[in-house]
């Protein structure tokens, strides 16, 4: 079966994004949420296996935030961030209230709307990835209910030495678990770390369930 996994850029303080997303401004409204991703473009040398792992899967889910700013009904001219060619080149399903028909992009980008559920489109990204990895793109909300459901095998972080002291936060709401560390790795703009969740620790008698 299809192991699912997670890559998420963040800050030392847990944040994946700042406050304030707009079409202008996608990882929020400061200079700094900008630098959470700065590994990837200005010392992409630095971490050839990370960025090998990010593009590896088979398939992705995302969030409707990681698509776009857009809320309520779709604006069906909008067809992402990423302009005709996203960098995925795979299927992508795309957790949503709203129903819209597939988006078929440049290079082999298949965008899927699903509206019942995260473990619906894990069922349909698994069938798409045919063995291979299905990744959690995001954003952190998005990564959250995997994380709560018990869905992800593996959670790779890149923690970036900032801080934004506000915004969307990996493990907000997610009940505490025990993870694994698979390991770490630092290099100049980011420490990468990798963990295996191996199941939820009860809060007040410090048991696995």
């Amino acid at each position: 079966m299809s192991r699912v996994v997670s890559d998420v850029s963040i800050s030392v303080d847990g944040y994946a994004a700042g406050l304030g997303q707009t079409l202008e401004k996608p990882l929020g409204h400061g200079p700094v949420e900008e630098r959470l991703h700065a590994w990837m473009f200005d010392t992409p040398e630095e971490s050839p296996h990370e960025l090998g792992a990010i593009t590896a899967a088979g398939a992705f889910i995302m969030g409707r935030n990681m698509l776009g700013p857009g809320r309520g009904e779709w604006d069906l001219d909008w067809q992402g961030w990423w302009g005709p060619e996203p960098p995925y080149h795979r299927p992508v399903f795309v957790l949503t209230h709203h129903p819209r028909d597939p988006l078929e992009m440049t290079g082999g980008t298949t965008f899927d709307f699903v509206t019942d559920g995260i473990e619906s489109a894990l069922d349909r990204a698994r069938a798409a990835a045919d063995g291979g990895d299905v990744a959690i793109a995001g954003g952190a909300a998005t990564i959250n209910q995997y994380l709560g459901a018990g869905l992800l095998d593996e959670l790779r972080t890149h923690v970036a030495p900032v801080t934004l002291g506000a915004g969307e936060r990996l493990f907000a709401g997610v009940p505490p678990l025990e993870l694994e560390v698979v390991s770490v790795r630092p290099v100049s703009l980011a420490t990468h770390v990798t963990h295996r969740p191996r199941g939820r620790i009860g809060e007040t008698d410090g048991t696995r369930r």
